[in-house]
């Protein structure tokens, strides 16, 4: 590239980077800070718009105010950048802003052979804060040049707490001691459920953007990252989805109904969204590789208010959206999650590992006011705890809190909101 356009962009960025509000202050940038003693690249992943660059800008503010050195790869006037011109680009910045140590690089999977750039300059001392919105991209080539070099963060668009805290809301102890708070605390959640976490809707009151930027994932990070020509039949795939969030899907079911030819087409299509951020799919708990690969996966969305938005179900399914909520929050604790089937054949929601061990199982269900629901959410429960020798079970509803003792087992029962917020456990 030219030089002095590469230096108009650089400077152009970085007077934008600087102008960008901090925006409301992320959970992630606690488990940022644990980083930032290694000399690893800190990968911050996630979708599209999920608040990355504003992640990125808190970073910024709170561990590098001494100086570092910015690029954002998706400026269009990049489209031509190539691995050779890091170098220049490294002597540009110089230039502009004097040595530094540190480097974000934003959208970074954008720019071609960025990881052999990224190694090179770990190896001279620097420190690198990255950030990407294809999971392939960047475990291949995070894998393949900086192995045990890098150490990834995942983001996701507004946890609850962070919702509340984007409105002001201060959730504690004292909210739960008052009906007013209590409700007040309700009626955030159900709004939540709603209109998701993607920050951009939500600071410009926009729920119109969650529909352009859903276009924006499935044709510009999938159908044309991976040069599909038929994007009709990914479209209709992604709806099916975003449509039926929590439910167990057939690929081969898939493949007739959306005419996608193939198993294995139905199988790549979901890994191009998967690997998008748009969706993620959940298999069953099952100590076989092989079992858990063939049986039937759950597919939730990345966010509960893009599902809602163009979702083509006409009456809301609350109780999906409410599962979809807590699969979220569960990935955001770091749980590897999967949902489990019992010996006869009744389905707990969550199955929740930390290593080798299983650690929770967690059923969501709206009420156990019916006892047809109570009955059946309860003993799968409980027969689950049996099967897997695993003392304490947890039930989150949206208000009711119990505790039941069935067949030497202990199950919570919890409501939803103060679970979220990490209180009254």
């Amino acid at each position: 590239m030219e030089r002095l356009l590469l230096k108009e962009i650089v400077l152009d960025q970085r007077a934008g980077f600087e102008k960008k509000r901090p925006g409301t202050e992320r959970d992630a940038l606690a488990e940022v800070g644990r980083h930032m003693g290694k000399p690893h690249a800190l990968t911050l992943a996630g979708a599209r718009r999920c608040g990355k660059s504003t992640l990125l800008r808190q970073v910024a503010d709170r561990f590098f105010a001494s100086g570092y050195h910015y690029c954002h790869f998706e400026d269009e006037r990049l489209l031509g950048f190539q691995a050779r011109d890091f170098a220049l680009l490294h002597e540009v910045l110089i230039e502009c802003f004097g040595e530094q140590k540190v480097m974000l690089l934003d959208e970074v999977q954008n720019a071609p052979g960025w990881e052999a750039f990224v190694r090179r300059m770990i190896e001279a001392g620097h420190k690198f804060v990255i950030t990407g919105s294809n999971a392939a991209l960047l475990s291949r080539e995070l894998g393949s040049k900086l192995t045990g070099r890098h150490v990834t963060v995942d983001l996701y668009p507004f946890s609850f707490r962070e919702y509340l805290r984007h409105l002001g809301v201060a959730a504690d102890e004292t909210m739960l001691l008052r009906p007013a708070g209590r409700a007040a605390l309700a009626r955030h959640l159900a709004d939540y459920r709603l209109r998701g976490g993607f920050p951009e809707p939500l600071v410009y009151d926009a729920p119109e953007l969650l529909a352009q930027l859903y276009d924006d994932i499935l044709y510009r990070d999938v159908a044309a990252r991976h040069d599909l020509a038929r994007t009709q039949a990914l479209r209709e795939l992604a709806l099916y989805y975003m449509s039926n969030v929590g439910t167990l899907v057939s690929f081969n079911k898939l493949k007739a109904a959306l005419g996608l030819g193939s198993v294995t087409t139905v199988s790549a299509y979901t890994d191009y969204l998967v690997q998008a951020f748009m969706l993620a799919t959940v298999p069953v708990y099952d100590s076989s590789v092989k079992r858990r690969s063939l049986a039937a996966k759950k597919v939730y969305a990345v966010d509960t208010g893009l599902a809602n938005r163009v979702s083509l179900s006409f009456s809301r399914n609350l109780g999906a959206l409410t599962e979809n909520v807590v699969f979220l929050e569960l990935l955001r604790r770091g749980a590897d999650v999967s949902y489990y089937r019992t010996g006869s054949g009744r389905e707990v929601d969550f199955a929740c590992r930390r290593g080798r061990a299983l650690e929770q199982l967690i059923q969501v269900t709206l009420s156990l006011g019916d006892p047809q629901a109570r009955a059946r959410e309860v003993d799968a429960l409980a027969e689950a705890l049996v099967e897997q020798d695993v003392q304490a079970g947890l039930v989150l509803t949206e208000s009711e809190r119990e505790d039941i003792t069935i067949g030497g087992c202990r199950i919570q029962v919890r409501p939803l909101g103060p679970w979220l917020c990490g209180l009254g456990i």
